[in-house]
Formats: C-alpha cells, sequence, structure tokens
C-alpha cells in the first residue's frame, strides 16, 4: 500500500465561526484505494501558500512511501533542507497529513486509531469547552462581562461540564509580553470571582492567555487569581520565551499550561527540564500529529506532567485529539468547542459522541468519522487572511486603558 493523490479542502465555518476563520484538510488516498483525512493547523501563512506547502511536503517526502512509515516520513519532513528544527509550517503540513496516514492505517486493520497507539486506557475523554454566547446572543459585551461568563459557566456546567475556560485578561499582539494595566487585572479577577460563585466545586476554572505578558506582568497577573484556585493558567508568557516559564511557575501558586502554538519534542521537552510547566496542551494538527504527541506524552510522563490536547480548529484535528487521548495514561482533559459545535459535527454526520461533559472514542476503524466532503465544498474559504490577526499595540493608558483596534483581544479575535 502506498500514498498516492491529494486533495485539500480548505474550509470556511459559518457564524460564529467558533473554531478559526478556516480549517484545512488534507484528503490522502493510496494506491489500494483507502481515503484517510486529516486537518493542519497552521497560520503563519495565508491558506493559499499553505495548500502549496502541504503539497510540497507530500509529494517530497511521503507521496509513494508506505504509510506505515511515519517515524520515516516525519525525519524526513523535519530534517530535510538542512533545518532539523521546529518549523511550525512545514509540520503543520505534515501533520495533518500524518494524521490522515493512521486513519488510512486503521481502516486498513478495521480497528479505530488509539488500538493502533497501545489501546485504549480512557474509556471516556474529560472535554471542556470556552465559555460562548448563546446563539443569537453574540455581542462584543459577553466577552468583557464578568457577569454573562458567570451565566454561561452555569449554562455549561447544566450541560455537564466540569471546567470551562475564559480569557478576559486583556489583548494579545505582535510585540513581545508587556505588562497587564491593572484594569486587565481587576476584570481578570472580576471573571473569576463570578464564576467561582456561580459554579462553586462543580467547576474548573481555566484562566486562558494567549502569551500576552512580560515574566513579571504574568506574575503580577497570576498572583492574583491564586485565591480563586483555578486549575491552570495558560500561556502566560510568549511561547519563544521557554525557560522564562519556569520563572512564573516559581512565583505563582497556579499550574502553568501552554503548547498549542509550539510543535515536535524539542520543544515541549525544553519546557519539561525547565520545570516550568505541568500541563502540556499541544495541538495535533501543529505539533507534528499524532505519533509525535505520543512521544511528547510518554516524555511527560518521567517529569509528573499531564497532557490536555487543544483544540481551536475543526473536527478532524478533534478526531485526533480523541484517539490520543484514549491511549495516554497521563491524560488531564481536552478540549471542546461547546458539546462537539453544531458545524463541526455537521461535517463530519455527527460521528463523534459527546455525553454529560465526556467524549466517547469512536469505535469505528481509523479516526472513526465520516468526513462529509460535500459540506466541506458548500463551505468554501476564499479569503486570504490568517486563522487569527494579531493586534499591533497592546492598548492606550491615557485613554482609560481602551485598546487600540478595538475590543479587548479575547475570543472572538480567534475567528
Amino acid at each position: 500500500m502506498k500514498l498516492k493523490d491529494l486533495e485539500i479542502f480548505i474550509v470556511a465555518p459559518p457564524f460564529p465561526g467558533w473554531g478559526g476563520r478556516y480549517w484545512i484538510f488534507p484528503k490522502v488516498t493510496t494506491d489500494t484505494g483507502i481515503v484517510g483525512y486529516g486537518e493542519c493547523y497552521a497560520s503563519t501563512v495565508g491558506p493559499k501558500a499553505m495548500v502549496a506547502v502541504i503539497e510540497d511536503v507530500f509529494s517530497r517526502h511521503m507521496q509513494g512511501e508506505n504509510p506505515e512509515n511515519i517515524e520515516l516520513m516525519f525525519r524526513r519532513a523535519y530534517s530535510s533542507g538542512f533545518t532539523q528544527r521546529p518549523d511550525p509550517t512545514v509540520m503543520g503540513a505534515f501533520s495533518g497529513l500524518e494524521i490522515a496516514c493512521w486513519d488510512i492505517l486503521g481502516k486498513a486493520r478495521n480497528r479505530p486509531v488509539w488500538a493502533l497507539l497501545g489501546g485504549k486506557i480512557n474509556q471516556r475523554i474529560r472535554s471542556y469547552t470556552y465559555l460562548y454566547p448563546e446563539p443569537g446572543q453574540e455581542s462584543a459585551d459577553f466577552w468583557v462581562d464578568p457577569d454573562a461568563a458567570a451565566a454561561a459557566a452555569v449554562r455549561f456546567m447544566d450541560l455537564g461540564f466540569t471546567a470551562v475556560k475564559f480569557d478576559p485578561a486583556g489583548p494579545y499582539t505582535i510585540r513581545g509580553g508587556h505588562e497587564p494595566a491593572m484594569s486587565d487585572i481587576t476584570r481578570s479577577v472580576a471573571f473569576c470571582k463570578a464564576i467561582r460563585a456561580a459554579v462553586g466545586d462543580r467547576v474548573d476554572l481555566l484562566f486562558g492567555t494567549h502569551g500576552q505578558f512580560t515574566t513579571p506582568g504574568a506574575i503580577r497577573m497570576g498572583r492574583e487569581l491564586e485565591p480563586y484556585n483555578p486549575l491552570w493558567y495558560e500561556e502566560p508568557i510568549p511561547p519563544d520565551n521557554l525557560l522564562e516559564f519556569a520563572e512564573v511557575a516559581k512565583s505563582v501558586r497556579v499550574p502553568l499550561a501552554t503548547g498549542e502554538r509550539m510543535t515536535t519534542k524539542a520543544e515541549f521537552g525544553t519546557l519539561l527540564r525547565a520545570g516550568g510547566v505541568k500541563i502540556l496542551q499541544p495541538a495535533l494538527g501543529r505539533v507534528g500529529g499524532i505519533w509525535e504527541a505520543k512521544k511528547i506524552a510518554a516524555m511527560a510522563e518521567i517529569f509528573n506532567a499531564e497532557m490536555a490536547p487543544h483544540l481551536y480548529a475543526g473536527p478532524v484535528e478533534w478526531a485526533a485529539n480523541v484517539h490520543f487521548a484514549a491511549s495516554i495514561p497521563n491524560l488531564l482533559i481536552a478540549e471542546t468547542i461547546e458539546t462537539g459545535g453544531a458545524f463541526h459535527q455537521k461535517l463530519i454526520r455527527n460521528s463523534i459522541t459527546w455525553e454529560n461533559g465526556y467524549i466517547l472514542p469512536p469505535e469505528a476503524p481509523g479516526l472513526g468519522i465520516e468526513f462529509d466532503e460535500d459540506v466541506a465544498r458548500a463551505h468554501p474559504y476564499d479569503g486570504n487572511g490568517l486563522h487569527l490577526q494579531m493586534q499591533e499595540a497592546p492598548c492606550d493608558y491615557s485613554e482609560g486603558n481602551r485598546f487600540e483596534g478595538g475590543a479587548p483581544s479575547t475570543l472572538p479575535h480567534k475567528t
């Protein structure tokens, strides 16, 4: 069996667009006619350029190869061109193609992917979601209103969630870290206070940031969150400052989590050795694929660290996360888009089951999903924007901490 043909779908989720501005799905077909689907989570270049990268990685390193030879294909993509270091663009392309290979291998053996990864150790997977407004209630005010966030937390708790994530901490920009304004800290504390009062001890609070603070700024913010005992404090400093995470961890009594913007075991290994992070959040469509994520999880075991696969993408990466999560002993939790996401589920014909706060690993062969190509083709992305648009300046303190370019860069800007 050899990898033969490639087709790429660039899909635009309809409003409100939870999961990103677009999703990238490579479809790989073997010479025996078996089809596998993957997903690339990469936003360093526009989608048209990314298609060219995916095509190049496939034709150069994978076409004509046996899909079983994942390690060989990874080393080719990782090292060729005299690179041999983490590259989010190339690894994003390879990751989606690698996920498709696992889908093919499972279908060829009539087994779910988790069965090829050491079997199922987790019969169900604890999930969390961001706090989203209800349909028809989307507004800029929701993202800066602690009471609205608390009401949303109760709504998701009533659905069965035992953890929710929110990000009220202020803008993330093209610059390195900045000091949080006092109003950023005040608003963040207000969110934690309101949500904790609403859910009590039934739901964990996941405090999200996006690498926007300096090391001392992250410490200032983190210390104010401690009374509300969040389960984690996510990516408080920029992801290119791997060793500085340890400085934050030494000063803040909330576990640090990070990883959505990192790729390969090289970056995650540095975090673990430095001692800064105990909750790792790889995005499987960027990190190097399922096999690379398994290696990272194994390394994490040695450091008594846990895994919380990240998802701000489409349903194929979600499926990959589920199979990965089912197969590892140090799973903490896995991200979902609400209870699976209406358009996410439509695109895979409701083939993943979310039930009372947990995801049930599919039993069908491969990734266990039914990718609907007609739906994908009916929602093409024809723009050239990136998955996330970063603003250029943190804020203008002279005008009462009004953010340049609009409202705080919270979740709506991840669309």
